[in-house]
């Protein structure tokens, strides 16, 4: 790679290289490449906050500079990490104590303060919640992103619901704790740290995440500005780019040549708002499984195709779908995937990148890839290469039907109905490793080649 020639673009004003046909799905969205606080997250927040503090000493123009302050704290905070605490103050111990406060913890403390208001009025406190379910979501090709219709569950404090609204208030408090002494849980450890939470304590690890869920679209954030993190890592990428980040003791910066992995890969950090990219590829590639992945970064498949390849390793993590958006974005590069051919690839993994999901509604127009197409493997593709199948299980076929009369997606696209409705009628499914059939590499020598030669054909 030493002959090929990088240049830094920036994100904002990106070009094409000289001769380069825009290909479909290379279209840009206008705010993908700001960082993600500056997309919406926090200005609301941080007023209220503002308003409500109790603690709040100064003039009403001081006030109002100390909130703008705390929203831009908040607009530069990563997403892939809890808002960072700010310097100690030169106050002693009480200074200290104030400038550790975020607009999230602030907000925290505001609507804790009116819950127990509320008690101690002898009234029955209640918290409002966004419905995350596909019933819930509609979807225009224009805005590219599943978005929420406005429909509301109520958590009212009652005998029936007083342990779920005690699991509520107690993840709340422990995301203030990781907010405030600028620390961080794994999804695993918050479950875990409610063992210490006597009758309110969750038995399974699934209740705890809802209740995580729960907060996080009840102040319209994500979770990682909460303070948690996931478990499984971001994804891995290889091939024709420099990732530039900076040294987190340092600030010293930090270029990293996704081409110089050998048999290894880049992986995606949690934290992805702060990346700079510099590329001259022509796509992007996404990748189902891992296995996949490997084998084009053997043969280094992204040199000869001038791509970037990135590894999603089953449904793309929220680092991974942004990781992919700002990439797309700042250089205006098409996305294509590469999924089993069944509907589980294409709904759960592919409609997940492009359009985000109906339980993560709220936060959807930062954790998706609308300019992605889907490669294959189609079910015309099963037909055309001769592929070796499996039977369609049941609960494949009741996800496609499902697709078919609830997704919103789905039914906004006729070739994606057909797609559902020739697979139920063929009743089966192809892996991408099928393609083997044909040879280890077929699937690097033709059957890439021939689909990336007729994109305009490509599912949207």
């Amino acid at each position: 790679m030493a002959d090929r020639k990088k240049t830094t673009k920036k994100a904002s004003g990106a070009r094409r290289a000289p001769g380069t046909k825009r290909l479909p799905g290379a279209e840009r969205a206008d705010d993908a490449a700001a960082p993600q606080g500056e997309l919406g997250f926090g200005r609301t927040l941080g007023r209220r906050a503002a308003e409500d503090d109790d603690e709040e000493t100064g003039s009403p123009s001081d006030r109002e500079r100390a909130a703008d302050r705390e929203h831009d704290d908040l607009a530069q905070a990563r997403a892939g990490g809890p808002p960072r605490r700010a310097k100690k103050a030169d106050a002693g111990a009480g200074a200290e104590r104030k400038a550790s406060f975020t607009p999230v913890s602030r907000r925290i403390r505001s609507e804790s303060a009116l819950i127990k208001e509320k008690i101690l009025l002898g009234q029955k406190p209640n918290m409002k919640f966004p419905l995350r379910s596909l019933a819930n979501v509609t979807y225009s090709a224009k805005t590219g992103f599943f978005k929420l219709k406005g429909k509301e569950k109520e958590r009212t404090l009652t005998v029936n619901t007083v342990k779920t609204f005690a699991q509520t208030l107690k993840m709340m408090a422990l995301s203030k704790e990781l907010i405030e002494t600028d620390d961080i849980a794994t999804k695993r450890e918050a479950y875990y740290v409610s063992k210490n939470w006597a009758e309110a304590r969750f038995k399974e690890q699934p209740e705890s995440d809802t209740v995580m869920e729960d907060v996080e679209a009840f102040f319209a954030v994500n979770r990682e500005q909460l303070g948690f993190v996931p478990e499984e890592k971001g994804g891995d990428v290889a091939g024709q780019l420099i990732v530039v980040d900076h040294d987190r003791d340092t600030g010293e910066e930090l270029r990293i040549d996704c081409t110089r992995f050998g048999s290894g890969a880049y992986s995606i950090p949690i934290s992805v708002e702060h990346l700079k990219f510099e590329t001259d590829a022509t796509f992007i590639l996404c990748i189902e499984t891992a296995g996949m992945f490997q084998r084009l970064v053997k043969h280094n498949y992204w040199r000869n195709s001038r791509c970037i390849l990135v590894s999603m390793g089953g449904v793309p993590t929220r680092a991974c779908r942004r990781f992919v958006r700002r990439l797309a974005d700042s250089h205006g590069l098409p996305v294509y995937v590469f999924v089993d051919g069944d509907p589980y690839g294409f709904t759960n993994i592919y409609r997940t990148l492009k359009v985000g999901s109906g339980n993560a509604a709220h936060l959807n127009e930062y954790f998706c890839v609308p300019q992605a197409h889907l490669l294959g493997i189609t079910p015309q593709d099963i037909i055309d290469y001769q592929l070796p199948t499996h039977p369609l299980k049941d609960v494949d076929i009741k996800r496609a039907k499902d697709a078919l009369k609830n997704d919103p997606f789905i039914l906004h696209y006729k070739q994606w109905q057909q797609a559902f409705e020739q697979i139920i009628r063929m009743g089966v499914r192809a892996e991408q490793q099928a393609l083997a059939k044909h040879g280890l590499n077929y699937v690097i020598e033709e059957y890439l080649p021939q689909k990336l030669a007729h994109v305009e054909r490509f599912l949207p």
